[in-house]
């Protein structure tokens, strides 16, 4: 359980997240996915990234349990700084998949949601299952963020409107967009994302690690500095007592689904 690293054939690094059952992160786990993203691409006999999943889906953002456990829990220091391990664990990750100095293939199945947002926006090649979905809830978790990485997958309009009412789109609808490369069943997710990456790693790793630099450099955003600006704002709704208030409505709103369903 956690990050992992494995060989994907010659060239190729798989990285899986496996943080059941619905993949949301501890803030560790940010941290160490960066890492892994970083090691495979100072590996030199690595030429391209796949990042994947274990488990219902490809990530459900924050584990907003833990954040509210330590909010609970711990002093007015722990409090906040279970915010920030989460918010630099998130942008850490982002940056590393965006510098990696290889391709990144993101493999995505099921829903893709908060900070999964910002792993595939930043990536190079988006490879999906057909049950795949995409969406940004945090308006309705009293967060921002990742608005930045949802507008490199659709249109200006399109994000806004996504991004205020927390609504998903799907993997189809993205290939449409041409934001995903690819829509394929779920049980052929992996060895569609394996093609795409072995194709890569058939090149030159020399020309490939220059053409991600130069791939980068011509970027019109700069994805660092505008996601540290909308985190600023999750801050400010922290400390307003805001996002205390929504986090507890949405974890009694869960309570009460599962006693249902019991």
């Amino acid at each position: 359980m956690g990050i992992s690293s494995s060989p994907g054939g010659p060239g190729v690094s798989v990285i899986t997240i496996d943080y059941p059952p619905v993949n949301a992160f501890p803030a560790r786990g940010w941290f160490d996915l960066a890492d892994a993203v970083r090691s495979a691409g100072r590996d030199q006999s690595v030429r391209a990234v796949v990042i994947r999943a274990e488990n219902r889906g490809f990530c459900a953002g924050v584990d907003i349990k833990e954040i509210q456990r330590n909010v609970r829990n711990g002093a007015a220091s722990a409090k906040h700084q279970s915010l920030i391990d989460h918010n630099r664990g998130c942008a850490e990750v982002f940056s590393a998949v965006y510098d990696c100095q290889v391709p990144v293939v993101a493999a995505v199945q099921g829903f893709c949601l908060g900070g999964g947002i910002g792993i595939v926006g930043n990536s190079d090649i988006v490879v999906a299952a057909d049950d795949a979905t995409f969406g940004l809830p945090e308006v309705d978790r009293g967060a921002l963020g990742a608005a930045t990485h949802l507008s490199r997958l659709v249109p200006q309009h399109l994000m806004r409107a996504l991004f205020f009412t927390a609504k998903t789109i799907t993997a189809t609808e993205l290939h449409h967009y041409g934001s995903v490369y690819r829509v394929v069943p779920r049980a052929e997710l992996d060895s569609a994302a394996l093609e795409v990456t072995a194709e890569i790693a058939a090149k030159d790793g020399r020309v490939i690690r220059a053409a991600k630099e130069a791939l980068n450099g011509i970027d019109l955003q700069n994805v660092h500095r505008s996601y540290r600006f909308e985190q600023g704002f999750t801050f400010e709704l922290n400390l307003s007592g805001a996002a205390d208030e929504i986090r507890d409505r949405f974890e009694s709103d869960l309570a009460k689904q599962r006693t249902q369903k019991a």
